[in-house]
């Protein structure tokens, strides 16, 4: 899909892989939709890019899904692209995982991006063309201890990108997975729990830049392919 001209949907746009996906697209010509839940951010960031819209946002309520395609076709009267970025951490053995916080971070990671492919596939259809990339994790790579609340999310997340595809082949609709390696954002800070043990695991890791992982997802969109991981070869990637 060429990006000079499209409508590009981003969720959690307020900081990290977000805002870094967002000027990217901006500089390839994109009109953008930027949605997060810090409005004065979102806000911001808009009015740095120019051709483009804030909405303040929870993807997880479902009428603010309903707003945000709202207001990209009352805006823009299309939505070509959706990046479903927004996101969040959980640290903590199986043992001692709070269900209440893995239903949250399930809620967040695999039904929010549900319900944003939902709202905007419509759209998509009526033009015979779209793309969504969603973002999952390096961290699917491993069984490291702590993480399987998360890496439980960002899988399901992967095969349910990976049937959506499947289902909208010869649509001219392409869905499509980035697979992040530790990127230098906020996220570790915005964890829904376990935030120190987080850390302390990271201590010293060598991460890559948001910007690395936004120009991994304008090629997904300009190229259709099913995946794209950033992991490195010496982790299980192919990178």
């Amino acid at each position: 899909m060429d990006i000079n001209g499209s409508v590009v949907v981003i969720t959690g746009a307020s900081s990290g892989i977000g805002a870094a996906t967002a000027r990217a697209a901006s500089a390839a010509g994109a009109r953008l939709v930027l949605a997060a839940r810090r409005e004065d951010r979102v806000q911001a960031l808009a009015a740095e890019l120019g051709q483009a819209i804030a909405v303040r946002a929870d993807v997880t309520d479902a009428d603010d899904v309903a707003r945000v395609a709202k207001a990209a076709l009352d805006a823009y009267g299309r939505i070509d692209v959706l990046v479903n970025n927004a996101g969040q951490g959980l640290q903590a053995t199986v043992e001692q995982l709070a269900v209440e916080d893995f239903r949250a971070v399930l809620d967040l990671n695999v039904v929010a991006p549900l319900a944003m492919m939902q709202a905007v596939l419509p759209a998509m259809r009526s033009r015979g063309a779209g793309s969504i990339v969603n973002v999952s994790s390096g961290t699917t790579f491993a069984d490291v201890p702590g993480t399987g609340g998360y890496v439980a999310s960002k899988i399901a997340l992967e095969r349910l990108s990976a049937i959506a595809r499947n289902e909208l082949e010869g649509t001219g609709i392409a869905v499509s997975t980035v697979i992040p390696f530790a990127t230098s954002t906020e996220f570790l800070t915005s964890i829904r729990a376990g935030r120190d043990d987080a850390l302390a695991m990271t201590a010293g890791a060598d991460f890559d830049t948001p910007e690395q992982v936004a120009d991994a997802i304008l090629e997904l969109i300009r190229t259709g392919a099913p995946r794209l991981d950033l992991v490195p070869a010496a982790y299980g990637g192919s990178r």
